[in-house]
């Protein structure tokens, strides 16, 4: 549990060691849990569904997303609504994304 307030480098915000997508959790309380996730331009985004409602908010890059048999183009400034259960995903990614995480309650694991 964090008692205080926490900063979080943005240094953490990048894809992983070998170039794929990667979620990285920065912060877990018992309310929700916070994370970035970045997806390299024409790299896939494999999510499955969550058992948790989330919420994304675009920090960088461009491509499409979609939810619920919607489609949106996605850039900086974007913020997107998945409640849980419901199919989604990132792709198209022209330019890198760099996306911030919100679940609620907090993240429980794919599947």
């Amino acid at each position: 549990m964090i008692a205080a307030m926490k900063v979080i480098e943005s240094g953490t915000f990048a894809p992983a060691v070998d170039g794929s997508a990667e979620y990285v959790e920065h912060v877990r309380v018992p309310a929700l849990s916070f994370g970035t996730y970045s997806i390299p331009a024409g790299q896939p985004d494999d999510q499955v569904p969550h058992a948790e409602d989330e919420v994304y908010a675009v920090v960088s890059g461009r491509g499409r997303f979609t939810s619920g048999g919607t489609t949106v183009e996605v850039g900086p400034g974007v913020s997107l609504f998945v409640p849980k259960g419901e199919e989604h995903r990132f792709h198209d990614v022209t330019e890198d994304l760099t996306v911030l995480v919100f679940f609620a309650p907090p993240y429980s694991g794919r599947g």
